[in-house]
């Protein structure tokens, strides 16, 4: 739209808050905005001494514009939020944090069992989180087993089905895990209880928890129970050492979230503390992407709004380094100058660095962003802890692939100057080697790669690495020595789990410094032939282009032809499974048909 269309349409724009959508020829949402006048904010963009390169490219391409008139800036900012976590438009903030955060589900059923999950489902079921880590959520799941006994079988414990005796208490509550509900020796009030016990200590509020242990031990000692007793008070100790190692706050806080922000050029960095019952329980860094250089303070109102609706905040007070907008009207913003609060918004800080500081160490690894210069420094590296003639500008490594014993395949990958050229990536099907043998296989795919290279006069690479042991360099220095190519490239193997290097003939590997950046360079050539290969055993799998003797048999599916693949690794061991096995595993009938297929064969 040029500065002339617009200036007919400028005078339909309402000049009220509201919302304003870009969308291009083809009907496609650019980008979402508001505003407190809509006319006013709107024109900006179409004035001429623009000074944005990505506001001009922006502007060349809308085509339509439309407006949604609100009662105030306040529901402008939740519109504009709303309408950009539904449809990422290219030209808005982006969050670059994709991943699937996991959550604590308390389960909608009798007794509800408590287990974590990555899938929020709309079953009724009470979900608790989501949580920033992992191993953060399992080590909760373990801590609350060891004080909350709680049921960790799948029974349907409906109240008809216990009082018929269906069940049988197991191991678990003779171990004292469990107070065994499945035969009513638990009361679901008495089960709740334990429940509320499990939401308390997931909000970090210790205090009611530890109380209720409090309560039980008396209970116990006055009717003389001290064995039981001294139990009951080994928790309450665990449970308060666990919570003053958790409390760096202070308990006379209320709940709150601290975010901090640091910004360079198109990138910017956001972290999120969450306090709760004067603890920090929850603390995530995210990476966004501006796209129309935007200010520090609209990309940090964006992330607030993105990140507590994520995690399900509903703290009433926020700590930030500057005032920005928010979303709900009763926050209370702090800009702390001392003090706490100020200590934590500088805690908030410090995860932010720490966060730019590792992606800047993983971009070590990946050297597209650094100089010439960098990159050919790496290469010098290598070629001096390798002692290679030449610095190894041209990369290739080879890896064998199988599934369960089958499907071999082969993925080879190249690098030339430090950096990864797809073009030059190959596959192999395996065609001359019967069965899994890594060793032919490696010996085929690495001849028919350099005859290849050979006969089309092609470069060939200065380093080639073999990802496997030194069966498998052997069998590609056979393929290497009936080429001729001895002297023209350098070969070694690269172990699979030590990272050690190995020449042909050596009995000794070597090992490149831990920290440096050619074994950086190696790691990430290692992992992007690994992840190649598994890639294209997938696809292939998925496609069927694999054949699975198995699934010959008159009368076997490939379904149960998978299921004996998975259990016998190996068509051979099937052929040499015992008939009482394959009846176990897939029923008589079918077991019968194998039998006799492979009988039929001898």
């Amino acid at each position: 739209m040029t500065a002339d269309q617009f200036q007919q349409l400028a005078s339909t724009i309402p000049q009220q808050p509201g919302v304003y959508q870009y969308y291009d020829e083809g009907n496609t949402l650019l980008y979402v905005g508001k505003a407190k006048d809509l006319r006013k904010r709107v024109s900006s963009y179409f004035v001429k001494n623009l000074t944005s390169y990505k506001t001009h490219e922006l502007v060349k391409r809308i085509h339509r514009i439309a407006f949604t008139i609100v009662d105030s800036e306040h529901d402008a900012f939740l519109l504009e939020n709303s309408l950009i976590k539904e449809y990422q438009p290219r030209y808005n903030i982006m969050l670059k944090d994709d991943k699937t955060y996991p959550f604590i589900v308390i389960k909608k059923e009798p007794f509800s069992r408590v287990f974590f999950t990555r899938k929020k489902v709309n079953d009724g079921s009470e979900y608790l989180g989501p949580f920033t880590s992992v191993g953060r959520v399992r080590e909760l799941i373990n801590f609350i087993r060891q004080y909350v006994p709680l049921r960790t079988c799948k029974l349907n414990l409906t109240e008809q089905n216990i009082q018929k005796g269906k069940f049988k208490v197991c191991l678990e509550y003779h171990l004292g895990n469990c107070k065994g509900p499945c035969e009513g020796l638990q009361s679901a009030a008495d089960y709740a209880e334990g429940l509320q016990q499990v939401r308390n200590i997931l909000k970090g509020n210790l205090g009611s928890v530890v109380g209720q242990f409090k309560a039980e031990m008396q209970a116990l000692a006055a009717g003389l129970q001290f064995e039981k007793a001294e139990l009951v008070r080994k928790k309450i100790d665990h449970l308060e050492n666990y919570q003053a190692k958790s409390v760096v706050v202070g308990s006379h806080f209320a709940d709150m979230d601290v975010f901090s922000i640091v910004k360079e050029d198109n990138l910017a960095y956001v972290n999120y503390l969450m306090v709760q019952n004067g603890a920090i329980v929850q603390t995530h860094t995210v990476p966004l992407e501006t796209k129309l250089e935007e200010t520090e303070t609209e990309v940090l109102s964006f992330a607030v709004a993105r990140l507590r609706g994520t995690f399900n905040s509903t703290a009433k007070e926020l700590v930030v380094p500057f005032a920005i907008e928010v979303e709900e009207e009763n926050l209370t913003l702090t800009i702390p100058k001392a003090g706490e609060k100020k200590k934590l918004l500088e805690l908030s800080v410090k995860n932010v660095d720490y966060f730019r500081e590792e992606l800047r160490r993983k971009k070590i690894l990946h050297l597209e962003d650094k100089s010439d210069e960098e990159k050919a420094k790496v290469l010098y590296e290598l070629q001096d802890f390798l002692q290679l003639q030449e610095p190894p500008l041209h990369i290739e490594c080879f890896d064998n692939s199988n599934f369960h014993g089958s499907y071999p395949v082969s993925a080879m990958v190249c690098f030339k100057d430090g950096m990864p050229s797809k073009k030059d990536y190959r596959h192999f099907n395996v065609k001359t080697v019967e069965g899994i043998n890594d060793f032919a296989t490696m010996k085929e795919v690495v001849y028919r790669r350099y005859k290849r290279l050979l006969s089309e006069a092609a470069p060939i690479p200065q380093l080639v690495i073999i990802d496997g042991g030194k069966g498998q360099l052997g069998a590609a220095m056979e393929s290497i020595i009936e080429l001729g190519l001895v002297g023209r490239m350098t070969v070694v193997g690269l172990a699979k789990n030590e990272e050690e290097i190995f020449f042909p003939g050596d009995s000794h590997s070597i090992k490149l410094p831990w920290n440096s950046d050619s074994l950086k360079l190696v790691r990430r050539i290692r992992d992007e032939v690994h992840n190649y290969g598994i890639s294209f055993h997938r696809n292939q799998r998925s496609k069927g282009t694999f054949k699975n003797e198995l699934e010959q048999i008159p009368g076997i599916g490939k379904q149960t032809a998978l299921q004996l693949l998975k259990e016998y690794k190996s068509v051979k061991k099937v052929r040499e499974a015992g008939m009482d096995s394959l009846v176990a595993l897939i029923g008589k009938k079918k077991a019968a048909l194998v039998t006799a297929y492979f009988n039929a064969e001898n």
